[in-house]
């Protein structure tokens, strides 16, 4: 199965928007995965990308991506780059992808790649995620790729007034939910909404010190 058959198993799974199936269709998940893990590239499951890391399973990358409801003109902070595969797919369906990678080695090789594959609009910086990008703020939209136990409020308080922030949130080998939060337009309580049970690494950083 090619990346283009990808999205149409995607789009059978559910997936609705044509510029997120299209974004992943153009995409060689293979070129984000080890060399030892790439004739997996194409199956819909997480795979190891070295660190203790994981490229995310593409129904998931397809979901959070569609869930942000990009139209293009957006401005996204991206917590964990990873390997730079959702960074990618956000690159084709917004106008600035702002991402924060915690892992040396992962920011380095992600940033050449994204480079070597042409994204002009990829801010990549090296640090911790869970202090978000402040000299960029505010977000039009925020997308966590790790999982801490609790929302990282330095990172909500970049997101706009009626902004999205996708974050998969909960324990380590414990129940953890993707939530999709709105940030109310008039500064009030965020509105929640649990899209369903996932399984993610944890999040590193202060992550750790949350709550």
């Amino acid at each position: 199965m090619g990346d283009r058959e990808l999205a149409d198993f995607l789009e059978r799974q559910g997936i609705r928007d044509r510029r997120v199936l299209d974004a992943i269709a153009h995409l060689n998940r293979a070129d984000f995965i080890p060399e030892s893990a790439r004739s997996a590239a194409t199956q819909d499951s997480p795979l190891p990308i070295g660190h203790g890391q994981t490229i995310s399973q593409p129904f998931i990358v397809a979901l959070m991506s569609q869930a942000l409801e990009l139209q293009g003109p957006e401005r996204v902070l991206e917590i964990g780059t990873g390997s730079g595969y959702q960074t990618a797919v956000l690159a084709q369906l917004c106008r600035e992808v702002y991402s924060v990678e915690i892992v040396p080695s992962l920011a380095d090789s992600a940033r050449e790649l994204l480079e070597r594959l042409g994204f002009q609009n990829v801010h990549l910086r090296l640090g911790d995620g869970t202090l978000g990008w402040p000299e960029e703020a505010p977000f039009d939209a925020v997308i966590g790729t790790a999982a801490p136990e609790f929302v990282p409020p330095k990172v909500l308080g970049q997101l706009k007034p009626g902004g999205r922030m996708l974050m998969p949130v909960g324990p380590q080998g414990g129940n953890q939910e993707l939530l999709c939060i709105t940030r109310a337009p008039g500064g009030g309580v965020p509105r929640v909404q649990h899209l369903l049970p996932v399984r993610f690494v944890p999040m590193t950083g202060e992550a750790r010190h949350l709550g």
